[in-house]
């Protein structure tokens, strides 16, 4: 009698060892799986051939079209076909007023976050305040957003616009004042 108890509780112990082991084995899976979307979900800043691809060659904005200033475009792309596009435009033709707080635009072609506030899909202007803020305005010039921008001191040679990779998505960069832009 007492071999069967011992030989039950054997066979008790080899099923849960082949449970624990099928269940290590799930979550495995699993975690690799999550593993390949992080790093399909990646944020790739463009260059070259890709960005100019991407970036309009103008912007309309409160009923006028201003050209892009190339050497101060970015984009990224979030996956394989998601992407933000920001660059600055030439100004010149805007009341003062408003060339104070537009300087260039930002088109999204699926939903992002901004130092984690949400922004849909479409086509904004924005404006890098000297109060430390980032303005997203809708296409007629009502701000929609706005949110504090964070500051990189250690940043050599700040450029007027520039976006590059984060742990946490892409910076966008005006001088040396960045937002975290993050697909959703």
């Amino acid at each position: 009698m007492h071999s069967k108890r011992t030989h039950s509780g054997e066979n008790l112990m080899n099923h849960f060892r082949k449970c624990a082991l099928t269940g290590v084995a799930a979550l495995a899976i699993l975690f690799s799986m999550a593993l390949v979307v992080a790093a399909q979900e990646r944020a790739v800043v463009l260059t070259g051939a890709d960005l100019t691809r991407v970036v309009p060659p103008g912007f309309y904005f409160q009923g006028l079209t201003a050209p892009t200033q190339m050497r101060n475009a970015a984009a990224a792309r979030f996956g394989k076909d998601r992407y933000v596009i920001s660059g600055m435009v030439d100004t010149s033709g805007y009341a003062a007023d408003v060339r104070a707080s537009y300087e260039g635009f930002l088109i999204t072609d699926s939903a992002i976050s901004i130092n984690g506030s949400d922004l849909g899909v479409g086509a904004y202007g924005f404006g890098f305040s000297k109060d430390g803020k980032l303005n997203i305005l809708d296409l007629a010039g009502n701000k929609i957003l706005s949110v504090s921008t964070n500051r990189d001191s250690q940043l050599k040679r700040p450029r007027p616009l520039m976006m590059t990779s984060a742990d946490d998505g892409i910076r966008l960069y005006g001088g040396k004042d960045y937002v975290v832009i993050a697909a959703k």
